[in-house]
């Protein structure tokens, strides 16, 4: 994975956890580990980012913790090349990260493919709550009748139930946050590849927050361990 590159791994990898967990611009973090005696350019950094972010990510996708069947969703705005993309998100009941989805389009079809891969990576949860999106609810119930369909047990599964109410949803508007307040710093993405890139990065990152990996509230670990022990399965 590391093999050929110009830089140690342990530096590729300091300059990758920097950048996606303490929402520093490139520049900034060119500054901080030419401090540290390490001359690397900042477009460098951000080719380490868009490569190894994905990486990360699926890594840490196939040990998340379960999640509950009672989940939030809503879609947020971030800017690439100056216009709007929507990030598609959704929580569970314990504030757990379910999934995400950047898309550069708002529209029916957008929302079936994040329901379709939340659905395919985690099961049909017992119950969604919305805001008001009649959009989103299309999309629940189109991805909730095909997936009940294939389903080949004896007795055919309940429907999944979906809430609509601007206030119960205000537990994922306050998770929106903190994935803004990261993105906020890097001073807008260029291209969609990178932007999808990047946040699926900060969203891993966030999870680790989160804890969402099995035992990582037992061992007490940090996000830098929680990092280390992703990297070393490469």
């Amino acid at each position: 994975m590391f093999k050929g590159r110009h830089f140690e791994q342990s530096v590729i990898i300091l300059c990758v956890r920097w950048y996606l967990t303490y929402g520093l611009s490139l520049r900034d973090l060119k500054e901080m580990v030419a401090e540290r005696g390490i001359s690397v350019d900042h477009s460098t950094i951000h080719r380490w980012v868009v490569h190894f972010a994905p990486l990360l990510a699926e890594r840490f996708n196939r040990r998340k913790r379960v999640v509950t069947g009672k989940w939030h969703a809503d879609e947020t705005y971030i800017k690439v090349r100056g216009q709007w993309t929507y990030l598609y998100r959704a929580i569970d009941s314990s504030g757990d990260t379910v999934e995400f989805w950047l898309s550069e389009h708002r529209d029916l079809s957008a929302a079936k493919r994040f329901f379709r891969k939340a659905f395919a990576r985690h099961g049909r949860p017992e119950r969604i709550v919305i805001d008001g999106s009649q959009t989103n609810r299309e999309a629940i119930i189109s991805c909730d009748t095909i997936s009940r369909l294939q389903d080949r047990a004896c007795r055919p599964p309940e429907p999944v139930r979906i809430r609509q109410s601007q206030y119960l949803d205000n537990r994922i508007e306050q998770d929106h946050r903190r994935i803004k307040r990261g993105v906020r710093p890097m001073l807008g993405f260029k291209s969609f590849k990178s932007a999808a890139a990047t946040l699926s990065g900060i969203e891993m990152v966030h999870m680790l927050r989160k804890r969402q990996v099995p035992d990582a509230h037992a061992a007490s670990l940090s996000i830098a361990e929680q990092f280390e022990t992703l990297v070393a399965a490469f």
